[in-house]
C-alpha cells in the first residue's frame, strides 16, 4: 500500500510529482526573465512572449531546449511580430486618450473609457493566445484572427488568462521587479488555457 502510494507520487521518469511542480514554476519565473529581456525592443514584446511559450511548451513535453533555443524562437517570432508589436502600441495609445477623454469630462466620456480599457484587456487576452500558439512558420495575422475569437468564445479560458495579469500588475504595484519573473507565469497560464481549448 505504501509503495504504491510512493509509486503515484512519482512521473514516469522517477521524479517526485512535487519536484517536477516546483521545477516547472522555477521555470515559469527564469522565463519571464528572458521575456522581460527580450521585450526592452520596445516593440518586440509579442515575439519575447512567443518564444517564452514555445520554451515553456518545451518544458512540459520533458524536451531540452534552454536560452539558445528561447533566442532562435525569438528571432523567428519578431520578424513578423514587430509589426504586432507596434499596432499594440498604438491601441494603447488610443485606449489612453479615451480614458483622457472620460477624465475631461466630455458628455459619455466614462462609457467611451471604459470600453476602451475593456477592448485592450480583451486585445492583450488575445495577443497571449495567439503567442502561446506561435509556431516558427506562423502568421502573425491568422494567430491573431483565431486567438480574437478564442478570446470571445472561451471565456473561462480568457479569464484565467485576465486573472495572470491581474498577479503581473499587483506583483508591479507591491515591488515592480517581482513583475518580471511573474511574466513566465502568465505566458504559462495562457499556454495551460491555450493546451485545455485545444483538448475540449
Amino acid at each position: 500500500m505504501a509503495r504504491a502510494r510512493t509509486k503515484a507520487r512519482t512521473t514516469a521518469d522517477g521524479e517526485s510529482v512535487l519536484a517536477e511542480r516546483f521545477g516547472l514554476f522555477a521555470e515559469c519565473l527564469l522565463t519571464g526573465v528572458w521575456i522581460a529581456v527580450a521585450s526592452l525592443g520596445v516593440v518586440t514584446y509579442p515575439a519575447a512572449f512567443a518564444a517564452g511559450a514555445r520554451h515553456l511548451h518545451r518544458r512540459i513535453a520533458h524536451e531540452s531546449g534552454g536560452l539558445r533555443e528561447f533566442a532562435a524562437d525569438f528571432r523567428a517570432a519578431v520578424r513578423g511580430g514587430w509589426v504586432v508589436g507596434l499596432a499594440g502600441w498604438a491601441v494603447a495609445a488610443a485606449v489612453l486618450v479615451d480614458v483622457q477623454a472620460a477624465r475631461a469630462g466630455i458628455p459619455g466620456g466614462p462609457l467611451v473609457g471604459a470600453i476602451g480599457v475593456f477592448a485592450l484587456i480583451g486585445a492583450v487576452v488575445a495577443l497571449l493566445r495567439a503567442a502561446a500558439a506561435w509556431t516558427p512558420d506562423a502568421d502573425w495575422r491568422a494567430l491573431l484572427a483565431g486567438a480574437g475569437r478564442r478570446t470571445v468564445l472561451d471565456p473561462a479560458g480568457s479569464f484565467l488568462v485576465v486573472g495572470g495579469l491581474a498577479v503581473v500588475a499587483a506583483s508591479a504595484w507591491f515591488s515592480a521587479p517581482l513583475a518580471v519573473p511573474v511574466l513566465g507565469a502568465v505566458t504559462a497560464a495562457a499556454v495551460a488555457v491555450e493546451e485545455r481549448h485545444r483538448h475540449r
